[in-house]
């Protein structure tokens, strides 16, 4: 079986990185993912994907990278197990293995 995502997108927000309690660096960032086809008022609706980056590949992204920045992710889902109230809960996570900066906005684009 194969677990793999691949999002083409811009960065919605500046990523800045985080060292988690183990000492670990990371950081959340997503990206706004227009869709390929149309809604039915003709338009292209954007779907907000959010990752998780870590360590070299989240401190090259916060450092070479910044908001509207179109950027290319290869990853893959994983799942956490919680209990709250005595009950099981799941989340999805999709976590960066591969990141690809394709282009950045022209700087007076960025200001906008």
């Amino acid at each position: 079986m194969l677990n793999q995502v691949i999002c083409v997108g811009r960065i919605v927000k500046n990523p800045e990185v985080i060292e988690s309690e183990s000492g670990k660096k990371y950081t959340n960032l997503t990206l706004a993912v227009p869709r390929s086809y149309k809604n039915v008022d003709g338009e292209y609706d954007t779907d907000f994907v959010p990752f998780k980056l870590w360590q070299g590949i989240a401190e090259n992204t916060a450092l070479y990278c910044k908001s509207g920045d179109l950027i290319g992710i290869k990853g893959h889902v994983e799942t956490d197990v919680y209990e709250k109230d005595e009950e099981k809960h799941y989340a999805m996570n999709l976590v960066a293995e591969k990141v690809t900066f394709l282009s950045s906005k022209k700087p007076e684009e960025a200001d906008k």
